[in-house]
C-alpha cells in the first residue's frame, strides 16, 4: 500500500501513462504539465501499488501497477463513492454490508498477461480479509464510446451475468445505455468473450455480476459497466482463486 505522498504521486503518474497517453482519457483535475491522472477521491482512498524492484528507488516509474481502494468509511469521508456519479448505488449502500470500491486499476503494457495482476489481487485479498469487506464493486471499462461496436459483449454480460435484484445497481441518465442489445440466442459466446477486457473477465471468473445498464464516459473515452463480487456468494473454488489458496 502507498504510504507516502510520493508513492501516491507515482501511482497517479502511472495512471496518466495508461489512461491519458495510452487510452486518450482526460478529466477536470488531470495535470498534463506534470503528467498526473488524479481526482478529488485520491486523498480519501488507499492506493495499492506494484513496484518493479529492479528499477532504482528514486525512479518514479518503478511503480508499474496500481489499484485505488475505497471502503465504506473512506466514502463517508469523501462524501460518496466514485461510482455514484455513474450508478445508483442505493442497493449496495442500503444493504448495510461493508463495501469496498475498486477503481483506477492499471498496469504497464509489458506487465499485462503475467504474474503482475495475480500479485496485486493476492494483496487485495489480504486487504479484504483484514478490513472485513463483504461486497467488492467498481466500474470497469470497454475502450471507446460506440455502443453498437460493443453490442455483442455488452449483451452477453447482460444475459449471463446480471446481478441479483438485491445488489443490482443501475446506470444513471443521461449517459446510460442499455446492455441488452442483442437477443441471447444470437450471441456468439466465444467472440463476445474475446471482445471483453481482461479485468472484466477476471471479475466474472470470481463469480462477479454486472449492474443494469452501461455508462458512456466521454472524458475517459470508455463505456463502463459496474462489476460486483459478493464474497458470500463465492463458492470454495472461487474463494481459493481469489485468496491464493
Amino acid at each position: 500500500m502507498a504510504n507516502t505522498p510520493s508513492e501516491v504521486i507515482a501511482a497517479q503518474r502511472l495512471r496518466y501513462r495508461v489512461f491519458v497517453e495510452e487510452l486518450g482519457g482526460d478529466g477536470r483535475l488531470v495535470d498534463h504539465e506534470n503528467r498526473l491522472e488524479r481526482d478529488e477521491f485520491d486523498e480519501f482512498a488507499r492506493h495499492l501499488i506494484l513496484i518493479d524492484t529492479e528499477v532504482d528507488d528514486d525512479d518514479p516509474d518503478r511503480v508499474v501497477g496500481a489499484y485505488r481502494l475505497m471502503t465504506s468509511d473512506d466514502a463517508k469521508r469523501a462524501g460518496r463513492f466514485y461510482s455514484a456519479s455513474e450508478y445508483d448505488l442505493q442497493p449496495l449502500i442500503s444493504s448495510g454490508r461493508k463495501l469496498l470500491e475498486l477503481g483506477r486499476s492499471c498496469l504497464l503494457p509489458e506487465q499485462r498477461g503475467g504474474t503482475a495482476m495475480h500479485r496485486m489481487w493476492a494483496t487485495l485479498a489480504e486487504f479484504v480479509l483484514s478490513e472485513g469487506c463483504e461486497i467488492l464493486f467498481g466500474v470497469a471499462s470497454f475502450h471507446g464510446t460506440d455502443a453498437e461496436k460493443l453490442a455483442e459483449p455488452l449483451s452477453a454480460l447482460y444475459h449471463k451475468h446480471l446481478a441479483p435484484e438485491d445488489i443490482r445497481v443501475r446506470a444513471l441518465p443521461p449517459h446510460r445505455i442499455e446492455m441488452n442489445r442483442i437477443p441471447a440466442d444470437q450471441i456468439d459466446a466465444i467472440r463476445a468473450m474475446k471482445a471483453t477486457p481482461a479485468l472484466i473477465k477476471a471479475y466474472l471468473r470470481l463469480g462477479g455480476f454486472v449492474g443494469d445498464g452501461a455508462y458512456v464516459d466521454h472524458e475517459f473515452n470508455t463505456i463502463d459497466v459496474c462489476l460486483m463480487v459478493d464474497t458470500t456468494r463465492m463458492n470454495a473454488r472461487r474463494k481459493a482463486m481469489y485468496t491464493g489458496n
